[in-house]
């Protein structure tokens, strides 16, 4: 188990990886062997609690696929074990942000200095506006 916070861990029996060649600079090495970790996740499928899951999809973004899988790829190190932390650390960290509850946003009230303001605003605009306009006809000169 990996654990998340106190409340939440992820089995690691739901997490799945396969190594690839890694891109990039790196000599023989990078040509030979296959270092770079991609670790697939089943955000769905896993045993994160479900308000959990879905701030999870939200943060994720284009790293969730269409089929409910997070895709996450470390390529910095030189071993496959160090990319293998590296990807379980940052699924690690998004998931324990998106354990953190939104706090809800209590909408306030205009003060009264913004009324006036927002209203002073509005008059000047329209007098503007009105200003532009044509002057009425006089047909009193007869």
């Amino acid at each position: 188990m990996i654990p998340i916070n106190d409340r939440v861990s992820i089995d690691e029996r739901e997490l799945e990886f396969e190594f690839i060649r890694a891109s990039g600079p790196g000599g023989q090495n990078v040509n030979k062997v296959s270092t770079a970790a991609r670790l697939r996740f089943h955000v769905a499928g896993s045993s994160l609690p479900p308000d959990v899951q879905s701030r999870l999809v939200r943060l994720a973004g284009r790293r969730l696929g269409q089929d409910g899988f997070l895709t996450l790829f470390a390529r910095g190190e030189r071993s496959q074990e160090a990319n293998r932390r590296d990807a379980i650390e940052r699924l690690v960290e998004l998931v324990a942000r998106a354990c953190e509850k939104p706090t809800p946003r209590r909408p306030t009230r205009p003060t009264a200095g913004s009324k006036k303001r927002r209203l002073e605003s509005k008059r000047k605009r329209g007098e503007t506006r009105a200003s532009r306009s044509r002057p009425p006809r006089d047909d009193s000169h007869d």
